[in-house]
């Protein structure tokens, strides 16, 4: 009896971290409700144009556009938020109204090349200015590492599911085959989250970076709900290990 509680709660606990880490993939793939409120980076820039014009003193106009059917990265003006997913990153102008870019599998979390490529050369170029030399400019750096997260958690969800799988047949050595991959996806997803977040803590140094004295940049980069999707399902997966490693020992089915 005690076996079959234990097969019970780890199933349970495999599934809720699979359908996590789903949601964790469908997120900005189009504007619809549910990938819409799910990202792995949230990027506001709607405080960006009076902070260049306080900053300089100068009309700031064509930075933004009201349309939110145009096209992105064709420098038709930038949107109010940028939400970035594991497929795609998503601009809105409000609301849930807005555009995506193209799917790419591990697409890249380039933020400064998404909102420069919104917007006229002369605003990009005193954007290349201000943001010299931060993190969140380094393309390279934050792309590279998002990319290679993507597949630690594209990983991480194919052996939570197979752990799921072998564990509901309910055979004696098969629940030591879903507890090492219960191991294997714990560890992969835990790295993928870990690459993400420590991604977006170093590009939110950019919440506080200040144009002049006196005036930040009106920028605000966020963790999305996708971070806390993947932790939630890494908790899961952790927890899963436990049960199944009793199931082997106790199940006599």
């Amino acid at each position: 009896m005690k076996g079959e509680y234990c097969i019970g709660g780890a199933s349970f606990l495999s599934a809720v971290a699979v359908l996590l880490l789903i949601f964790v993939h469908v997120g900005q793939i189009n504007t619809s409700s549910v990938p819409y409120g799910i990202s792995m980076a949230a990027l506001n820039v709607s405080g960006y144009g009076n902070a260049l014009f306080q900053a300089f003193q100068d009309p700031i106009q064509g930075l933004y556009t009201d349309n939110a059917s145009l096209p992105l990265g064709q420098g038709l003006g930038l949107r109010q938020e940028y939400k970035f997913g594991l497929y795609s990153y998503c601009a809105y102008v409000t609301g849930s109204a807005g555009s995506c870019s193209n799917h790419t599998v591990a697409s890249r979390f380039e933020p400064y090349n998404a909102i420069t490529a919104d917007m006229l050369l002369n605003y990009s170029q005193y954007s290349n200015y201000i943001f010299v030399d931060t993190t969140f400019k380094n393309s390279s750096y934050l792309g590279y590492n998002s990319h290679v997260a993507y597949y630690f958690l594209l990983l991480g969800t194919l052996f939570a599911f197979l752990s799921l799988l072998t564990g509901v047949l309910r055979r004696t050595f098969l629940f030591f085959v879903s507890a090492a991959l219960a191991i294997l996806s714990t560890i992969f997803v835990l790295i993928g989250a870990a690459i993400w977040t420590s991604l977006i803590k170093k590009a939110e140094s950019i919440n506080t970076l200040q144009i002049s004295s006196g005036v930040l940049d009106g920028m605000s980069m966020s963790y999305g709900t996708g971070i806390y999707l993947s932790w939630a399902a890494f908790a899961c997966l952790a927890a899963s290990i436990v049960p199944y490693m009793i199931s082997c020992c106790t199940y006599r089915g």
